[in-house]
């Protein structure tokens, strides 16, 4: 005890390591706390956060590791709009189900069907209600319609049709439940099946789903069916589909599951055994285990097994109703197999949000279920939860909190990083052993430690802020090197490869604008120009990376990552377009003249960083896609036209309309290129445009066929509507020349640029 003593003291020598310790303890103290408050509701809501990384982390590994395979042992039968079409509107008339009911078990020896549609009104659709009003009024004293009416009834009784066959077959039905605490109306539709077992009143376990009402089936059809299960979800409280209750409570009766129903049916009613165990906080009793034949389901606090989806939707064979119905089927594809049936039509479809995938059918949650109890292979929570969460917390995090007292920066974070990685490993086999342990809230507390211990990082955070103040503030916005400087070690000037968009703009005629102005004039006019023009630059993130005299190059997509760089930088260069005009007015009022400016654009992949010589450096892009961008600029004024985009921003950007302009080969590169006007964004665009536009493109169709005489025809028409558009006399003196020289029959249409 005395060298422990001694040890200890020396270990912690100085004042400050002993409150780093302290403060570090403190820290691993406070998470076994979040974790107890989970059990508690008044301190559950300020926890939340930690719900929510945990969940994300349980969506991770579920995704890391599902089998995305389909399973052939379960079918959907699909209620989809093929069905609808054929079989007439929803809801179906019960006849067709009863034809469904016998395909599938007479001719195609189905296993058992669970079906994921509840019957709660009775089938009118053949219209023996009417007839019966009528045997009661108009035609009582009729005995002919009398008579007629008896022999048509067992015909016409479609709902006793149903039930009959339901009868003979091991089918299972299902129900919906609500209750005031979900702010649903409280309803009881139907009529519900017997408790699937019902507990004596002092020895009831707690069970998070209790229903005050429900939708269920008709009576007759009810009695009928081999066994019923509910189909309520267990969401969690980020709107997650990942649990369903294995029972739900109504008065004094439980009720089971669709998928537990359907599979015990399955096995020829197998019968359910339960455990029970008292809670290891509040001590209530709650439901632990359920067993049915060799299949075992571990239950959490709230009753509810975790869906072990397969993968995203469809995991499983959908077969369209009307071909079971019709018999289109062999009678191979569904022996021995479980059959659910549920719909896919449109606005009958029920759509969760899953670990899997947004929008998931519902249906499918059952067969994931189903898959699972065939497999035996649910996931579950370790019985204890909140003892085994707690002393995980303390066996990471105590030894952690006192050894990063004295270990350097390197040596501490190399130190969290293998604790962090070793832990994750420990997680990863216990989840694939089939138990669920925490994982978030453990990393959460390492990161927490490793913090607390850099604390000096926050004067290296300073310094990194000012670096990267000084290095971009001159090329990107304000607001966004606030934002970088937030994040600084995100950022960086060295040279990497990126998707971009680079654009070029120039100033048309600028050597005889600058020869009759002033020098002041000219520095006064230049300067107002590339203020406004780097606003609308700057505006949508972009970024200047030089001006060279008239000329302003921008680019997209870096230092900050812009998913959306070319819808950007488009709306850019039809704004600058736009300012230009704008402010042309503005301009002759102080003596100077209208400015005209060509802007070329294209995107891809380019290297971006800090380059140059060591006398000077810029953070600059080079690459393929910038040349094509200078190209584009340049042929502006060969064409006529404001901006010339390439291909690649058409295909990434469908906001705008679009004039195809040409296929040209550029100055420097061999592979031809299809040059693109932006007419300007499709909510902006007059039809009377977009029709010009599509007769250009139909008489580009004749010039590239050397359809001369048509293609010249319908130009000297668009040229006749429109004579300052360069565009079309250009290609009018080359079907002139053309004629003169034709091109061959292997001409490609593409036209070779032999200047920059």
């Amino acid at each position: 005890m005395e060298k422990l003593k001694t040890l200890w003291t020396r270990y912690f020598s100085s004042i400050n390591a002993a409150i780093r310790a302290g403060l570090g303890l403190g820290i691993v103290f406070l998470f076994v706390l979040l974790y107890a408050a989970e059990n508690f509701p008044v301190l559950k809501a300020t926890v939340g956060f930690l719900g929510r990384l945990e969940n994300q982390t349980y969506d991770v590994r579920l995704r890391a590791t599902m089998s995305n395979k389909m399973d052939p042992r379960i079918v959907i039968i699909d209620v989809d709009e093929k069905t609808l079409a054929a079989e007439g509107r929803w809801p179906l008339s019960r006849d067709r189900w009863v034809k469904m009911l016998t395909q599938l078990y007479d001719n195609y020896k189905i296993k058992v069907v669970g079906f994921d549609v509840i019957f709660t009104e009775p089938d009118t659709s053949s219209g023996l209600d009417k007839l019966e009003s009528m045997a009661q009024t108009e035609f009582k004293n009729n005995a002919e319609f009398q008579e007629k009416l008896n022999q048509l009834r067992p015909t016409l009784d479609y709902d006793s049709q149903f039930a009959e066959v339901l009868k003979k077959y091991p089918v299972v039905l299902a129900f919906a439940g609500n209750n005031q605490r979900s702010g649903l109306e409280t309803l009881q539709l139907g009529d519900l099946p017997k408790p699937t077992f019902s507990l004596e009143k002092k020895a009831k376990p707690f069970l998070s789903m209790e229903i005050d009402g429900y939708s269920g089936n008709l009576k007759s059809i009810q009695e009928a069916a081999a066994a019923t299960g509910h189909i309520l979800p267990h969401v969690d409280f980020d709107g997650v589909l990942r649990r369903i209750p294995a029972f739900v409570k109504f008065k004094d009766g439980y009720y089971e599951s669709l998928s537990i129903a359907t599979f015990r049916t399955f096995l020829d009613n197998e019968p359910l055994l339960i455990k029970t165990r008292l809670d290891d906080v509040d001590g209530v009793p709650k439901f632990s285990r359920l067993q049915i034949g060799k299949t075992v389901m571990h239950l959490d606090e709230d009753a509810t097994l975790l869906i072990p989806y397969r993968g995203p939707s469809p995991m499983y064979r959908y077969i369209s109703a009307t071909d079971v119905i019709r018999g289109k089927l062999t009678p191979a594809e569904l022996q021995g197999k479980i059959a659910l049936v549920g719909t896919s039509a449109q606005g009958l479809f029920d759509l969760r949000n899953t670990p899997v995938g947004e929008v998931y059918p519902g249906v499918e949650t059952h067969a994931n279920m189903l898959s699972a109890y065939l497999d035996n292979s649910l996931k579950q929570k370790p019985p204890y939860e909140l003892a085994i969460k707690a002393l995980i917390v303390m066996f990471l995090g105590i030894p952690l909190a006192i050894a990063l007292v004295k270990l350097n920066p390197l040596v501490s974070t190399l130190t969290v990083f293998l604790t962090a990685l070793a832990y994750i490993g420990f997680n990863v086999y216990w989840w694939n052993a089939g138990y669920v342990l925490p994982l978030a809230i453990p990393l959460l507390m390492i990161l927490s430690l490793f913090m607390l211990n850099m604390a000096y990082g926050f004067f290296v955070e300073a310094r990194s802020k000012r670096a990267i103040t000084g290095i971009f503030g001159t090329y990107v916005p304000k607001e966004l090197v606030a934002q970088m400087a937030e994040n600084p070690d995100a950022y960086t000037t060295k040279g990497e490869s990126r998707d971009m968009t680079v654009l070029f703009s120039d100033v048309r005629n600028f050597t005889s604008i600058s020869e009759g102005l002033s020098p002041t004039e000219l520095t006064a006019m230049m300067n107002d120009y590339l203020t406004k023009m780097t606003e609308s630059i700057q505006t949508t993130r972009g970024t200047i990376d030089k001006y060279i005299g008239d000329a302003i190059m921008a680019f997209w997509g870096a230092p900050l990552a812009d998913p959306k760089h070319p819808e950007n930088a488009l709306i850019t260069a039809i704004e600058m377009q736009k300012r230009i005009r704008d402010i042309g007015p503005e301009y002759v009022k102080r003596g100077w003249p209208k400015l005209e400016i060509g802007v070329g654009l294209n995107c891809g992949v380019m290297n971006v960083g800090d380059m140059g010589s060591s006398f000077r450096r810029a953070y600059t892009v080079m690459g393929d896609a910038v040349n094509l961008a200078s190209r584009l600029e340049a042929l502006t004024k060969e064409y006529g036209v404001g901006i010339l985009v390439s291909e690649n921003i058409v295909k990434a950007v469908d906001i705008a309309i679009y004039r195809e302009i040409d296929r040209v080969r550029v100055k420097g590169k061999l592979e031809p290129v299809t040059i693109y006007e932006p007419a300007g964004l499709k909510t902006e665009v007059v039809n009377q445009v977009i029709d010009e536009i599509d007769r250009f493109h139909r008489a580009l169709d004749k010039y590239r066929s050397q359809a001369w005489d048509d293609a010249e025809a319908a130009l000297r028409a668009l040229s006749h509507a429109d004579p300052k558009r360069k565009v079309y006399q250009l290609y009018l003196a080359r079907i002139r020349e053309l004629r003169e020289q034709p091109p061959g029959a292997n001409w490609d249409g593409v036209y070779t640029f032999t200047h920059k």
